[in-house]
């Protein structure tokens, strides 16, 4: 006569046991990294768009004042000239299909799960063709990233973390050369490792000292008494060794944010299709949603982005090695 049976849970679904009657408990929210917003359009300055291009007019020569000779000198004469420069709006979008079928049977609002993640991607690349160039517009003007290294606005980091301060305040350094006044800087999380090993000659933490210009709220931070921003975008770019950085990638972007510009012409807008076919870029049909019993989610968004980069009596140069230029980078070895 048996003495050991007992109903349990059994071996693995289909296997024999309790573990067959029950459910299933589900996590009701799917976990999600931080959505990222758009550092660039933090950092700037927005302006509305109501045409595809608009025109800014630019100063390219400032006036020059002389003092005169004697009682009866001759008064000299001076300009004052423009030029132009150009917002320009291209199209950012993205679509999403999802067999109807999928949205019937998952257990959740996914719609409400995919935007908050299109958005981010959205951000992402609005920042990285920004900052890095990565499938820029050709419209646009030179990325961030690829101009600074141009005039020379880029400082190689130094192999000891100790040097950090120092190599900001070096990159600080060549914007203020240009005419500029540093109000923000852009930088990859990893730097916050950096900022937090540096020690006073008490072995105190600097990053935390408010006498330090070195501090941080949860409401903003800040390096050196301006703001800064922690972003993840371009991190497919951070081991980029081509001729716009060929020490490594770029760890921070500081400037004048005040010196550039984004236009939006459209901001983000969702259309559902389920009448469409998509295609590729060979111009083979890849679904046709209505034969398919599918759905996709449309998303555009229309931006443009300039620096006006005005001339200033610091440096009256614009363009070639010497050019000024309103931002700096601090650009990281692997």
């Amino acid at each position: 006569m048996p003495y050991d049976d007992v109903i349990d849970r059994g071996g693995p679904i289909p296997a024999a046991g309790a573990a067959n009657l029950i459910p299933e408990d589900a996590a009701r929210e799917i976990i999600k990294g931080v959505m990222n917003d758009s550092a660039a359009l933090s950092l700037f300055k927005h302006r509305r768009m109501s045409r595809q291009q608009t025109r800014l007019p630019v100063v390219s020569a400032l006036p020059t004042a002389y003092f005169v000779t004697g009682d009866t000198g001759l008064k000299q004469t001076t300009d004052v000239n423009w030029t132009s420069k150009y917002l320009d709006a291209e199209e950012l979008a993205v679509i999403v299909p999802i067999p109807e079928k999928v949205l019937d049977d998952v257990d959740y609002d996914l719609w409400a799960e995919i935007r908050p993640m299109v958005e981010e991607a959205m951000a992402i690349a609005l920042d990285d063709a920004i900052f890095f160039g990565v499938n820029k517009p050709s419209i646009w003007p030179q990325d961030i990233k690829a101009a600074c290294y141009a005039v020379g606005n880029s400082v190689a980091a130094n192999a000891s973390t100790k040097d950090i301060a120092e190599d900001i305040n070096m990159a600080m350094g060549l914007v203020e050369a240009d005419g500029y006044v540093v109000n923000g800087h852009w930088a990859r999380p990893q730097l916050k490792q950096k900022l937090r090993g540096l020690r006073d000659s008490q072995n105190q933490p600097i990053f935390n000292t408010p006498l330090a210009g070195l501090q941080t709220t949860e409401a903003r931070p800040e390096l050196y008494n301006e703001r800064i921003v922690f972003s993840t975008s371009g991190f497919s770019n951070f081991q980029d060794n081509t001729a716009a950085a060929p020490t490594g990638g770029i760890t921070l972007i500081t400037g004048d944010w005040n010196q550039g510009l984004i236009g939006i012409r459209q901001d983000l807008t969702w259309k559902k299709l389920d009448q469409a076919a998509l295609f590729d870029g060979g111009g083979r049909l890849v679904y046709n949603l209505p034969q398919q019993d599918m759905v996709a989610m449309r998303v555009v968004a229309r931006y443009a982005w300039q620096v006006p980069n005005p001339i200033n009596r610091m440096n009256p140069i614009e363009g070639g090695s010497t050019g000024r230029y309103p931002f700096a980078t601090l650009r990281q070895g692997a």
